[in-house]
């Protein structure tokens, strides 16, 4: 089937032509077709780069009504980035139609011009949920003449604490209408989304949404946690030519670790959300002209990113859920070139990685990380290539005469060992006695899983710990209840409405859970979380012990959410809940690493657990709380 076939108007269909599409993807094969004929709601499930704004923005667009010169469709995206990406894609898709208008808006940008634009009139609307509801309170926006809604990258949008958003949004439009949800993965909650706002929907599934691009490759190192950012450095120095994306877990993650590579002299820059439109847009336009090598960002700062030629993503943290590896990795490998999907790995992740494989149906490929001489000589023959692959400029003739008088006393070997060093000796005095940051053995057999169980056991994973300038919270919900990470840091940004808050680390137990974040934060946890109800069950938010504290049954502490004082010794009043003692040897607990430099913590990447001034900031919190 080509897209001549496949029924969309001759306006679109020259737009495609001009863009070199002959035939669609199989997401477009089977979504445009039944758009075209239907009138049902639709979710469609494929994953990263497979063409999902053309399978709805080409019906979208060939169902509107160009005379109307008034919303008659609304995309809902979760970030900035993805929403003026959507509409550059629609507006080139629209470009031969003449009087239709498409506009995007968002947060971060000024709301004048916005509104001034929907004022025009426009027939298609694209938006992120904050900036939507921003101005439909300001009754520049009306959505009750709406016919199509499609809700892009619903799972984010849930994620990110968009749930009372897209309630009030949707409350705005007409009950009879199209809803389209497009995604890369199918979690609970996209799925009872479905159930409250479409009405017998069609499902598309394209293969497998799990399973991993056929043109790309997944490898893994396995190092010592402490060694991550080393591991980075030499992944970028063996591949000179790298053009990717370097994902982390959190915002803080992703401006340490591009500050620290631009420190050392990479060409790379970071995206994340407290970067301004300004900054976004700067950085992206950047890495597009690939005058950026390197992009450190987070899974919702790199939505919409759509380039064609990245030739490798590297996962410095794993993600909790193995389908956003999935979305990761499809970023490169993109229009019939190769990728590389690299994990950066440490030795209790194991599982993790056997889990991935399963998922992707692709083996993981164990590579062993260079040491400093092989490095070298690949950086040594970058350098080489390039001074030969130089144009020469002539105009340096009339100096040569000076130059050659000033080498005459070096043969040709001491030239090039005095040229060369010019350029190397940074890269040579980097890599000199470098250690082997590799892992002995296979460690993701029975025996290391074993031991990596015993070391739990013994406090060596150090997961009971908050990190210096961080509050532990208890929550009374784990995977008894299916709370997953991403569940945790939605409940947290829906019921402070505070999507700023910076998540540390999660873990998930079986009838329990454990998260940080900064103790600026704490009350802003307290107060927000105090009558919060997640599936029906209520929720209860406690202050966990301080750091290094045990009570005298050997298990973690935690305060009531009202009254009572902790000194972080021992004393003080304790809560009920038995659930003491379980924090450091739970084999069903999921730790997420949320934040934090790997140069603030202690070996292998944890908390040493020390340094936190626990017992004077708590008593000034409930200070505090007893003048309220």
């Amino acid at each position: 089937m080509t897209f001549s076939e496949i029924g969309l108007n001759i306006n679109l269909q020259k737009a495609i032509a001009d863009l070199g599409f002959e035939a669609p993807t199989p997401i477009q094969q089977e979504s445009i077709p039944y758009l075209l004929e239907n009138e049902n709601d639709l979710i469609a499930l494929a994953q990263t780069g497979t063409g999902k704004t053309a399978a709805f923005g080409l019906p979208v667009l060939h169902k509107v009504e160009v005379d109307r010169k008034l919303p008659q469709a609304i995309i809902l995206a979760p970030t900035r980035e993805l929403c003026l990406q959507i509409a550059k894609d629609m507006d080139t898709f629209a470009k031969y139609i003449k009087g239709l208008k498409i506009t995007p808006v968002y947060g971060g940008a000024s709301i004048v011009p916005q509104m001034r634009s929907l004022k025009s009139g426009t027939q298609v609307v694209v938006g992120t949920p904050g900036r939507v509801i921003d101005l439909i309170n300001r009754k520049a926006l009306r959505l009750q003449d709406i016919e199509f809604v499609v809700l892009d990258e619903a799972d984010e949008m849930l994620n990110m604490g968009f749930k009372d958003d897209l309630d009030t949004i949707l409350a705005e439009t007409p009950e009879e209408k199209q809803t389209l949800l497009f995604s890369a993965t199918m979690p609970k909650e996209v799925m009872r989304l479905s159930k409250n706002y479409m009405h017998s929907p069609k499902t598309i599934e394209v293969a497998s949404r799990n399973e991993g691009a056929k043109n790309i490759e997944h490898h893994y190192y396995m190092v010592q946690a402490r060694d991550r950012y080393k591991a980075l450095r030499r992944i970028c120095d063996v591949n000179p030519e790298i053009y990717g994306i370097v994902f982390c877990r959190t915002r803080r993650e992703t401006a340490d670790i591009a500050d620290k590579l631009m420190q050392d002299g990479y060409n790379a820059d970071a995206i994340h959300g407290e970067l301004s439109q300004a900054q976004r847009d700067n950085v992206m336009g950047k890495f597009r002209k690939k005058k950026i090598q390197l992009l450190v960002a987070t899974d919702v700062a790199a939505r919409g990113i759509d380039i064609n030629e990245l030739t490798h993503v590297i996962n410095y943290n794993l993600p909790d859920d193995n389908e956003v590896y999935v979305h990761r990795s499809g970023r490169t490998g993109r229009a019939g070139n190769k990728g590389i999907s690299i994990i950066i790995a440490h030795s209790r992740e194991g599982r993790k990685l056997k889990s991935i494989e399963r998922m992707i149906k692709h083996d993981l490929i164990l590579k062993k990380l260079p040491n400093g001489d092989e490095i070298c000589q690949i950086q040594l023959m970058k350098l080489i290539d390039k001074v030969v692959a130089t144009d020469v400029n002539h105009q340096i003739d009339k100096y040569l005469p000076s130059i050659e008088e000033k080498l005459e006393h070096l043969d040709k070997e001491g030239i090039i060992k005095h040229f060369v060093s010019t350029e190397f000796n940074r890269f040579l005095a980097f890599y000199k006695n470098a250690q082997d940051l590799n892992v002995t053995g296979n460690s993701r057999n029975d025996k290391n899983d074993r031991n990596d169980r015993g070391n739990r056991k013994r406090g060596g994973g150090g997961t009971g710990h908050a990190e210096a300038g961080h509050t532990r919270f208890f929550i009374n919900l784990g995977q008894e209840k299916d709370l997953q990470a991403h569940n945790l840091i939605g409940l947290i940004n829906e019921y402070t409405r505070n999507r700023n808050i910076p998540i540390g680390k999660i873990d998930i137990m079986g009838k329990f859970s454990f998260f940080e974040v900064p103790t600026d934060f704490e009350t802003d946890i307290m107060s927000g979380l105090i009558d919060a109800n997640w599936n029906g069950n209520r929720v209860n938010v406690e202050v966990s012990q301080a750091p290094g504290t045990k009570s005298s049954r050997g298990g973690e502490r935690r305060r009531p959410r009202s009254g009572g004082s902790y000194s972080g010794r021992g004393g003080g009043k304790r809560s009920s809940g038995g659930r003491n003692g379980r924090i450091s040897n739970s084999r069903g607990s999921s730790s997420t690493r949320g934040s934090g430099s790997s140069s603030r913590r202690s070996s292998g990447g944890e908390s040493s657990g020390g340094g936190s001034s626990f017992k004077g900031k708590f008593n000034a919190a409930a200070k505090r709380k007893r003048r309220d």
